[in-house]
């Protein structure tokens, strides 16, 4: 069975087909800048790149070019349509209706869409792309994974917001929690490297890249994550805020007479960890910065490890203790200095690394504690994809 893998962005789409019989990857790709001047489709087989430039009006032809490249005779890997079984797509935003992936029908479309209002930027893009596969392969079965179900778990002390409660009923206002398919991927892979079962374990999964979340698993469930009614709660992130006073934002909007829109903008594109800097949302140039002497880009990243450590401390309280804390994500699996910071912050719960098992950890699952610390510490390459894929095909075959 093969099951192609959609994730559609605003302008972009990155899709995988994956072979269930080993798991394996046959091809995988990106497609930018749809809809705007300069599209461009990189399709990737066996590590060789195929580019293709041409205008691209919307998700429909981009997608029709991905299933053209899938079956091409010079770098295709299928020989028609029929070989692809299944299409698995993310979707952001499922709400309190999904708390795992389902087939898609017009009753789940109506179930996305009414989830706009809570993923304004995010469902529209998840939508345009069901609708344009609909379209192209009105036969192929469709399953939509979300990233809020994993956190359909979490118990209501610990989604309700301190608001009146008629917003919750009337409007939905509550924590959602986000990135739920990694968290759930890297926290039953973290079962497996430990060779124990994943309902007997208390793990904090900590999903750091360019947008970051940490999630507390209890006997493989999620019971509480960092992000909330949006993905901009939380720990600081690339060019997020996360946490921050809530009075921030009408002292933003009286003094400096800002609209809704311009605050938006600054708290979710131009601040982060950018924002202290200055300089970059990149780590990897906060860092170098950083040894460099730049005192704001040091500043930056005390300030998002100070974050880290706290929530991970925060979690640890919730769960009564941790069996393993695991580390995915850009930043996460290859940024050694970072873990190493973040672990020296975590010596009370008796966290020891392995200074030369951590610096070899750069993109592979590797466990990089000491023997005798009393939590185990992972690096999880995270792996949503396949993910996906595992869910479209387990949908399918019932």
């Amino acid at each position: 069975m093969n099951i192609l893998v959609i994730n559609c962005g605003s302008s972009s789409l990155k899709y995988q087909l994956i072979n269930m019989k080993d798991e394996s990857v046959l091809a995988k790709g990106l497609v930018e800048r749809i809809g705007i001047e300069g599209s461009i489709l990189t399709h990737k087989v066996n590590g060789e790149k195929y580019i293709t430039e041409q205008p691209m009006k919307d998700h429909k032809v981009a997608i029709k070019l991905v299933l053209d490249a899938l079956v091409d005779k010079k770098h295709g890997v299928i020989s028609d349509m029929s070989e692809i079984s299944a299409v698995g797509h993310r979707i952001v935003h499922g709400g309190e209706k999904y708390a795992e992936s389902v087939l898609i029908d017009e009753n789940v479309m109506k179930a996305i869409e009414d989830c706009v209002q809570l993923a304004p930027l995010h469902n529209p893009p998840n939508i345009i792309g069901i609708n344009a596969c609909k379209e192209l392969m009105p036969n192929t079965p469709m399953v939509g994974v979300f990233d809020t179900a994993f956190h359909q778990t979490m118990p209501d002390y610990a989604y309700m917001y301190a608001l009146p409660y008629e917003l919750y009923k009337k409007y939905g206002v509550r924590k959602y929690g986000f990135h739920g398919t990694s968290h759930r991927f890297v926290s039953a892979e973290a079962a497996k490297m430990l060779g124990k079962d994943l309902n007997d374990l208390k793990v904090i999964t900590c999903h750091l890249g360019n947008g970051a979340s940490l999630c507390a698993v209890k006997d493989g469930k999620s019971v509480d994550t960092t992000m909330g009614f949006t993905p901009l709660a939380g720990v600081v992130m690339g060019t997020r805020c996360g946490d921050i006073d809530p009075a921030v934002i009408t002292f933003l909007i009286s003094k400096l007479n800002m609209s809704a829109e311009e605050v938006d903008k600054l708290i979710n594109k131009q601040s982060g960890v950018l924002g202290l800097s200055g300089l970059s949302s990149d780590f990897r140039d906060l860092t170098k910065a950083s040894e460099e002497g730049n005192e704001r880009a040091k500043l930056a990243l005390d300030v998002y490890y100070y974050r880290v450590i706290t929530y991970i401390g925060q979690y640890a309280a919730v769960l009564n203790g941790a069996d393993c804390i695991v580390f995915t994500a850009g930043f996460g699996e290859n940024s050694s200095e970072g873990r190493e910071r973040i672990c020296k912050g975590l010596e009370y719960l008796g966290v020891k690394i392995d200074k030369a098992k951590n610096e070899s950890a750069r993109g592979k699952a590797m466990e990089i504690s000491t023997p005798d610390s009393k939590v185990k510490i992972l690096v999880i390459p995270t792996n949503e994809e396949l993910m996906i894929a595992r869910d479209t095909k387990a949908i399918v075959e019932k």
